[in-house]
């Protein structure tokens, strides 16, 4: 089956009958956070999918998993957005990190601001773990130079590096180019899917599904249209993502539980 695609850019609402000038200004604004922070809906093998692209050159992201100041687990991407109207930032995305416990741990590697919360999990099999368990899961990871990777989490042990913000989930969708040969074609296991990949040292790409899709069709999401070499499976059926000014794609709201790890983008207040 061929694949097609449409991609609808962050949009600008302009006022009408305003002077050229304010209206020349509003759109190389408006630009400027296109290209920092670039949401848009793709259709690929007919299903419809939510992607976003971050340029790290330009906007930093993080991960948040608890309040550091009450200990409490954020939880939502609403939580942590109103916790950062209240230190005076503004949220310009968000997306659900990695696979966590019964307990609402994460799973695996945890690193938040150079702190490794959770150790990196090497546990081979285990059934419990569920997607986690299909191997080779993998690292998400954000370097303190700004630069991101999605390494195996065999590779990331092996590289040693010093990480500012990791996530470990699994399985990896995309391995050196190569489809996780463990995914079937035609499998009926279908589920709302997120997905993250570094399609450069400082490009990094997250992706929705906005209906459920199985492994294979979203791992070839990030292969034949996104041109990522190492993508990774961040969870399904509860996956959301969040765009300022265009609001939530991915799972309904009623089948989100408390996620143990959100990544976010935050830019400065609105004046």
């Amino acid at each position: 089956m061929s694949a097609s695609s449409t991609r609808r850019p962050l949009r600008c609402r302009l006022p009408w009958l305003v002077p050229a000038l304010l209206v020349l200004g509003g759109l190389v604004g408006c630009g400027r956070q296109a290209q920092a922070v670039d949401s848009g809906e793709r259709v690929f093998e007919g299903q419809n999918f939510r992607v976003v692209s971050i340029d790290l050159r330009r906007e930093s992201l993080s991960l948040h998993w608890k309040d550091p100041e009450t200990g409490e687990p954020f939880g939502s991407i609403n939580t942590l957005r109103q916790w950062g109207m209240s230190h005076g930032r503004r949220m310009l995305f968000a997306a659900n990190a990695g696979i966590y416990d019964r307990q609402f741990a994460p799973l695996g590697l945890f690193v938040e601001n150079g702190k490794t919360v959770v150790p990196l999990n090497l546990a081979h099999g285990n059934p419990s773990s569920g997607n986690f368990s299909l191997l080779p899961n993998g690292v998400f990871a954000v370097y303190p130079d700004g630069h991101a990777a999605v390494r195996t989490s065999a590779q990331f042990k092996a590289d040693a590096r010093p990480v500012q913000w990791a996530s470990q989930s699994g399985p990896m969708l995309v391995i050196d180019g190569k489809l996780n040969d463990q995914f079937i074609d035609d499998s009926s296991s279908l589920k709302w899917r997120s997905g993250v990949c570094a399609k450069t040292p400082h490009q990094a790409v997250f992706a929705v599904s906005e209906a459920p899709v199985n492994f294979h069709t979203f791992a070839r999401l990030f292969k034949e249209e996104l041109g990522c070499r190492d993508a990774l499976y961040l969870d399904g059926t509860i996956s959301q993502v969040y765009v300022e000014g265009d609001g939530y794609a991915g799972a309904p709201t009623f089948m989100v539980k408390p996620y143990a790890g959100i990544f976010a983008v935050f830019g400065q207040p609105t004046p």
